[in-house]
């Protein structure tokens, strides 16, 4: 959406009348237009690989079904090491008794 305001700025810049009477101002808009049009079509381009990418991503999981799975592990080993070291950090807060020390050795 950006670059397509880049270019009606210029498209509008470039229709200005003032443009009409300075040759050199004519000119720099041309260029700002021609760069917002490049700008653009990069930007579609590049839109459009990353569909297809995202596509191919969805192909490949579900041809490796066990990559999904090793992720999906992956993930949830994480949230049981956050959640467990939480647990650390917080008997580490606490007065160093027994019950407290075993259950941080624990």
């Amino acid at each position: 959406a950006m670059s397509k305001s880049a270019v009606k700025i210029s498209s509008d810049l470039l229709s200005n009348p003032l443009c009409e009477q300075d040759p050199s101002f004519l000119e720099m808009v041309t260029a700002f237009d021609t760069a917002m049009k490049r700008m653009d079509s990069f930007n579609q381009e590049k839109v459009s690989r990353g569909l297809a990418q995202d596509g191919d991503t969805r192909v490949f999981s579900s041809v490796f079904p066990s990559l999904n799975m090793a992720v999906k592990r992956r993930e949830q080993t994480l949230q049981d090491y956050k959640r467990l070291q939480s647990k650390v950090e917080k008997y580490e807060e606490k007065e160093r008794t027994g019950p407290v020390l075993a259950k941080l050795h624990q």
